[in-house]
């Protein structure tokens, strides 16, 4: 009798029940723990209407599906995680908290991301799917060969957890996850603009910026010819995706750009980026420590991409390939570790990449670097030519004849002169009679120069083609003549 004295009211017991429930989704075990204890306390009718009760309200635990899409598929990109992000940047939730709102200089949409540890709940054929923003932070350390010391980092790791009902699982992933593969597609396209990322320090930034006024072959002051058949080779490479996996060969391409400084090889690539419409990732190889981190940097662009190392002469220095391997294998980097990248198994990853060197010195370049299959195309950049002095006036002060443009071209045909100078010479005034004085002066000016020099070097080397011993020969001759 006293034990049904001190028996707790159903609505106590209601009350206990709910708020251990509740605690159960933080910590499960403990359900399976007390669930004999509860089995004697309470009466099995009263648990069932308290069960009903509490999944009407809260919903079953165990009927929640958790999957998880991490940044990166190991060292290689996620592309599912990339195309989220954008998908996610077209959804605005009332179960937000916080947004990250953003511009680009170049991009004509603003771009909303979550913040990380905010739920955003996106509703898809009438199902509720919950996502999530998870970042953690690490220290990696290496050992940096230039200073012989190790040397420490901060990486991010980003993942979105996404919670439904487990009914919906094969919805979820046979429809919705290649839904939003497709419908990232289409946004790209749809908001297209030509982006630079940085690649430095081993690994690769997510950070870009829009490529504002970005060169075109259009206005590219260099050869007709060769510029006409530079966009061939790219159209032929671009439409070409069945022939390289027919043939069995990684969907790439590699061009060699050479020639003075100012020559436009910037400029080139710039061009080659807004014609197809690639992104470019700018690789800082002197910043690269070894080779197994420019592996996770190759690993780190996405398809239909330029990566540029410019100036791969003086870059880095690497040893040379008949040791560069056996010295630092994977420690640091070698000349055998970028040929790999090029041309090797590594390269094999990813579609439509194409690999851009640049030097002003093609001949300090090792023969490894330049054999067809990795550098597939040579081009030349050549000083300014009568064409190209064309296109620069036409740039930049919109005319297209002028009484000195002959004497102009027939002066750049005798002295060796760059678009970039020509261009500096352009901007120095808007009147067109003034500006084309500025250029006849400077190109004028570099042809005294060059006169001057190769008359003193024949003064140099008409003394030097006299020793003084003959000289002195002649004048004892001409003592005996006398």
């Amino acid at each position: 009798m006293s034990f049904l004295t001190n028996m707790p009211s159903t609505t106590s017991v209601f009350s206990a029940y709910t708020s251990f429930a509740a605690s159960s989704m933080v910590a499960r075990t403990m359900i399976s723990e007390t669930h004999s204890i509860i089995s004697q306390i309470i009466p099995q009718t009263l648990r069932d209407q308290i069960s009903s009760k509490f999944n009407a309200i809260f919903g079953s635990i165990s009927s929640q599906m958790l999957l998880i899409i991490e940044e990166n598929n190991g060292i290689a990109i996620n592309e599912l995680y990339r195309a989220s992000e954008t998908y996610l940047s077209t959804k605005i939730s009332p179960s937000l908290n916080h947004l990250k709102a953003s511009k680009a200089p170049g991009e004509t949409n603003v771009t909303f991301k979550i913040n990380k540890g905010d739920v955003l709940i996106d509703v898809f054929e009438g199902i509720q799917i919950a996502w999530e923003l998870i970042s953690t932070e690490k220290q990696s350390t290496y050992f940096d060969f230039e200073i012989s010391t190790q040397t420490s980092e901060t990486i991010e790791k980003r993942h979105y957890q996404i919670s439904f009902n487990k009914k919906h699982t094969d919805l979820v992933m046979k429809i919705y996850l290649p839904f939003i593969l497709n419908r990232a597609k289409v946004i790209e396209e749809e908001n297209r603009v030509v982006k630079l990322y940085a690649l430095m320090g081993g690994y690769g930034n997510g950070d870009s910026i829009v490529l504002q006024n970005s060169c075109s072959f259009g206005n590219l002051a260099m050869d007709e010819k060769k510029k006409r058949e530079l966009m061939e080779d790219l159209d032929r490479f671009v439409r070409r995706r069945e022939f390289y996996r027919r043939i069995g060969k990684a969907w790439k391409r590699g061009y060699l750009l050479y020639g003075p400084p100012g020559t436009g090889k910037s400029s080139l690539v710039a061009a080659m980026a807004d014609y197809l419409k690639f992104n470019i990732y700018d690789l800082e190889l002197s910043s690269v420590h070894s080779n197994s981190a420019l592996r996770t940097m190759l690993l780190s662009t996405a398809d239909r991409s330029i990566i540029v190392i410019e100036d791969i002469d003086c870059s880095a220095e690497l040893k040379d390939r008949t040791n560069g391997g056996r010295d630092g294998g994977d420690s640091q980097l070698t000349l055998s570790g970028v040929l790999n990248v090029i041309d090797g198994l590594w390269s094999s990853c990813g579609d439509a990449r194409i690999i851009v060197f640049t030097t002003n010195h093609k001949e300090r370049l090792d023969p490894a670097l330049l054999r067809p299959g990795r550098m597939d195309m040579h081009v030349h950049m050549t000083y300014l030519t009568p064409y190209g002095f064309e296109i620069l006036a036409s740039n930049y002060l919109q005319i297209n004849h002028h009484q000195r443009f002959k004497e102009i071209q027939d002066l750049i045909m005798e002295v060796d002169v760059t678009p970039a100078e020509i261009a500096g010479e352009l901007m120095k005034s808007d009147d067109a009679d003034m500006a084309l004085e500025f250029v006849v002066e400077f190109v004028n000016g570099k042809k005294r120069k060059k006169m001057e020099k190769e008359c003193n070097s024949d003064v140099i080397e008409n003394v030097g083609c006299h020793d003084p011993q003959d000289n002195e020969d002649q004048e004892d001759l001409k003592e005996r003549e006398i």
